[in-house]
């Protein structure tokens, strides 16, 4: 008999597996947050400071593709799987603070990629085990704590200084937290998916299964755009400040840009299960699409309307997000759930790294009232993908 879809245990559970997200992800943009002060020490060129994220990127790329290819969020417990990559996360990052010089500090943000693949696939799949009926709320409130941690070291460093110490250490100590959160409180849930023994031929299976490959063509839209916007609004707000607004204002417009993000993804979530997945996922990303392009035409203006924009736009770039996840949960063979999800999150990290360097380019070329404009064509091409699944489905 189906377990039934309400086991008061499952918010508990969800609980666990968001704070542990908020904690473990603050890790991911130390580097970022802190750049200037990184960029002094060691005499760094703009496009050195930019590897230091882009090497995150490419090393989480890293690290799912090899989950993927291995199976192991198939094959391995999750608890143990998950609760080591936070820690060794959270122990690369802290690294960070006593590495001395720019080549170490690489392979630092390098490790904390490819350990962070271990803690974001795998938690949407263990989320999923305890949600049925509101599977798209729980992974839409799984990833905007994502969101939150991402932006959390912007936080710590307009409440505590932009001290490296404080950004880097503080997002240290909450990456071991989240190790203990998973290996001390989480279990399975009564929907666990079915567990096989490897197969190297079940990544080819994935990338065959058409209704999969649409979802994921879906997410690969919304990637092109997402992590550029992260990466670069806090430098865009700074030039459309001009000096009319204290740094400190301007790092909590960009906290508030991108953490506005898991308001977003809750909402998404919500909106899903009551209205269907696809027509909310296109929704947010006509969205983004379109203030991907108003970006350009509100500098110049008041300071407060650039803001509200990139906090309308930090709601629905990422509200998505979780829902393309949700929809693989679905989709894809049951006994691949996890690896579909390690290639879908493969694929769209990998194509991020495109369009962060690709911003960089056009700032240099058009400046910032055009530049942003490129990340529309994500969007476009994500709805796109996503008409073409429901018409496989034969919805309407």
């Amino acid at each position: 008999m189906t377990a039934p879809d309400d086991d008061p245990r499952r918010w508990r559970m969800l609980a666990i597996l968001s704070s542990a997200m908020v904690l473990s992800l603050s890790s991911w943009m130390t580097a970022t947050a802190v750049a200037p002060e990184l960029q002094a020490r060691w005499s760094l060129s703009d496009g050195q400071v930019g590897l230091l994220t882009t090497m995150v990127q490419l090393s989480f790329v890293v690290g799912t593709a090899a989950g993927a290819l291995l199976n192991l969020a198939d094959t391995l417990p999750l608890r143990a799987y998950v609760a080591t990559s936070a820690l060794l996360a959270a122990l690369a990052n802290a690294t960070l603070l006593v590495v001395p010089g720019y080549e170490l500090a690489l392979l630092a943000r390098s490790l904390t990629g490819a350990f962070i693949a271990g803690v974001y696939p795998p938690g949407m799949k263990m989320v999923a085990t305890w949600f049925r009926s509101a599977r798209g709320f729980a992974i839409g409130t799984f990833v905007g704590a994502l969101t939150v941690g991402k932006a959390l070291p912007y936080l710590l460093k307009a409440v505590g200084g932009t001290s490296s110490a404080t950004v880097i250490g503080g997002a240290s100590v909450a990456g071991v937290l989240a190790a203990l959160l998973v290996g001390t409180g989480y279990r399975d849930g009564p929907f666990a998916f079915p567990s096989r023994p490897f197969e190297w031929s079940r990544v080819g299976r994935i990338l065959r299964h058409r209704e999969t490959m649409l979802a994921t063509g879906g997410y690969l839209g919304h990637m092109w755009e997402l992590y550029a916007m992260w990466t670069w609004v806090p430098t865009y707000l700074a030039f459309a400040a001009g000096g009319r607004a204290s740094a400190a204002v301007v790092d909590l417009v960009a906290f508030g840009a991108i953490a506005a993000g898991a308001l977003g993804c809750v909402w998404g979530g919500a909106a899903a299960d009551r209205v269907g997945r696809h027509g909310v996922v296109n929704l947010a990303m006509a969205a983004s699409g379109t203030c991907c392009v108003l970006a350009g035409f509100v500098l110049g203006g008041p300071f407060w309307i650039v803001a509200l924009l990139t906090w309308v736009w930090g709601f629905f770039v990422v509200a998505d997000s979780a829902q393309f996840s949700a929809l693989v949960t679905e989709v894809a063979p049951a006994d691949s759930v996890g690896t579909a999800l390690m290639l879908q999150t493969s694929m769209g990290f990998l194509l991020t790294m495109v369009t962060i360097q690709a911003i960089s380019l056009l700032v240099d070329a058009v400046e910032w009232r055009w530049a942003f404009a490129l990340l529309a064509l994500g969007p476009a091409a994500g709805i796109g993908s996503i008409l073409c699944l429901r018409a496989v489905q034969g919805l309407h």
